[in-house]
């Protein structure tokens, strides 16, 4: 599994409609869930960005397809970080 880190920032027809984005936010997660994707975390925040979402998904090319169909709607516009954990991170320092 890989894990991904996604900031949210709404567009201006999200916040038109953000008393929705609970119901949206939920959608996600279930279509998410059908293709592989678990969201871990889900989070609506205060600051530079609107909302942070953690997913663990079977492959890259998965987390990316969730994270497109995420912003397909129009509401959001995300930012995508690859997150690695412990033991991922110290295989890649070994090849240092």
């Amino acid at each position: 599994m890989v894990t991904h880190v996604v900031l949210v920032n709404f567009t201006a027809k999200g916040i038109e409609h953000v008393k929705e984005s609970p119901d949206r936010a939920a959608t996600f997660v279930e279509v998410a869930g059908r293709s592989g994707v678990e969201v871990e975390g889900l989070f609506w925040t205060a600051g530079n960005y609107d909302g942070v979402l953690l997913l663990s998904a079977p492959d890259d090319q998965t987390a990316a397809a969730a994270t497109l169909s995420l912003g397909r709607g129009g509401y959001v516009q995300t930012q995508t970080l690859r997150a690695f954990d412990r033991e991922e991170i110290q295989t890649i320092l070994g090849k240092l």
